[in-house]
């Protein structure tokens, strides 16, 4: 193993304190759609989760060279500024775990780096290009990309139901759910557990352990694919709830839909060596899965606040690592204060989340905010989206045990009585 000085070993940890963070954060995204239609027990799932974010981690290390070599110059970088860096991104993506956001881990490390890179070395510190070509493009076409393709496997799922019988079309989409589930798993470690590496890496250059552009050494790619594995099997219940039912309600056909598509464009981006948020991908997919049923129902106020996390991750880490880095040039104390307020504010956070705990006995139970989200009148998408979508296959939900959607005759009853309101009605619908 390299030469490890105490502060780059201090660095180190810190980066695979992250990537557990990360683990439970986004094991929603693999899972929260298998959870919430009972294709899976809510530990099986996460046990099933972790052992191929492990394998997947092993499969590629296109996304570590990206964030190792393109996203900032090495020269010039200390392992102050990966710490500093990780410190927004951790706190990130604690806040956004407790209050339930589904926000993006992957965005929350880039914007920590760009931003304690900035505060060392100057804005010319950051490769501009490879932000632009490599993050914030494929940050706002994964949604898109993925929602679309989601929303037309579902048509596809519904249209091919249809001429099978119930018992056997609900069986088989609860084995698709499953095998699509396990590809995303995959797919979020040859993505997820990179970043990480990627990290890692990066300190042993600043810290003059490893020679510049050097690839991450097997030590390196099995701690960070261990750590995210361990925060995986956590589960990170509150997000996987939020993306199970608090965007909508889903059939096994649909999460079979979701799951493919999101898998696809992951394990696309992940060979292009893009650093691809898994949430915007898995996100979309779940909205486009819930437009794709004929009388599904999006929860437009639930993605709404997503919507503005997912524009405050970048910045947010952003600042907090970019103020963690001013401190830290004051020495070792600094160093000490930045850390003692990172473990302060991690058990601040943990401290509250104790509260109200969601685990894996409660992670399907519909909260009060939920079910009042559920009877908001459908906006103007989710309505010309469903008009134009196959029907399912009448008692395909009930075979399949899950909890049923808003159905036609719902539909048909709220859209009417949206008519006589008062003109700030419709504002809370899109």
């Amino acid at each position: 193993m390299e030469h490890i000085t105490l502060l780059l070993g201090i660095v180190i940890i810190t980066a695979l304190v992250f990537d557990f963070t990360n683990g439970f954060h986004d094991t929603a995204n693999a899972m929260a759609t298998t959870i919430s239609t009972g294709a899976l027990k809510p530990k099986t799932a996460v046990a099933m989760s972790a052992v191929l974010n492990l394998v997947g981690a092993f499969m590629s290390v296109e996304v570590a060279k990206t964030i190792s070599k393109g996203l900032v110059n090495e020269t010039g970088i200390q392992p102050e500024v990966i710490f500093a860096a990780l410190v927004g991104a951790i706190l990130w993506n604690l806040v956004t775990w407790l209050v339930g956001l589904p926000s993006s881990s992957s965005h929350a490390l880039m914007g920590g780096l760009i931003g304690a890179a900035v505060a060392s070395a100057g804005i010319g510190a950051v490769n501009g290009s490879v932000v632009v070509t490599k993050v914030l493009i494929p940050a706002v076409a994964a949604p898109i990309v993925a929602g679309v393709a989601s929303m037309l496997a579902a048509r596809v799922t519904y249209k091919l139901g249809g001429r099978i019988g119930e018992k056997t079309s609900a069986k088989g989409y609860r084995a698709g759910q499953i095998a699509s589930a396990g590809l995303v798993s995959l797919a979020h470690g040859t993505n997820d557990a990179q970043k990480t590496m990627g990290i890692i890496t990066l300190a042993l250059v600043a810290g003059g352990a490893l020679e510049s552009g050097a690839n991450p050494p097997v030590w390196v790619i099995v701690s960070a694919g261990t750590a995210i594995a361990l925060g995986t099997y956590l589960g990170g219940w509150r997000i996987i709830r939020t993306m199970g039912s608090g965007l909508t309600e889903l059939q096994p056909q649909q999460g079979f839909a979701a799951q493919t598509s999101a898998a696809s464009v992951i394990l696309a981006s992940s060979n292009l060596g893009f650093s691809l948020s898994t949430t915007h991908a898995c996100s979309g997919a779940v909205m486009g899965a819930g437009l794709g049923r004929k009388g599904g129902v999006v929860r437009w106020s639930t993605a709404t606040r997503m919507f503005v996390a997912w524009g405050l991750t970048l910045p947010a880490a952003a600042l907090v690592s970019a103020g963690a880095e001013l401190i830290m040039r004051t020495g070792n104390l600094g160093i000490a204060a930045v850390a003692v307020f990172l473990v302060g504010s991690c058990l601040a956070i943990w401290l509250v989340s104790r509260r109200q705990v969601v685990d894996h006995h409660n992670v399907n139970d519909v909260q009060p905010a939920a079910a009042s989200a559920a009877a908001e009148e459908p906006g103007v998408v989710t309505t010309a989206m469903a008009a134009v979508t196959v029907p399912p296959t009448t008692g395909a939900a009930a075979a399949a045990g899950t909890t049923a959607a808003v159905t036609d005759e719902d539909l048909k009853a709220t859209i009417p009585a949206a008519a006589p309101t008062t003109p700030a009605a419709p504002a809370a619908a899109v």
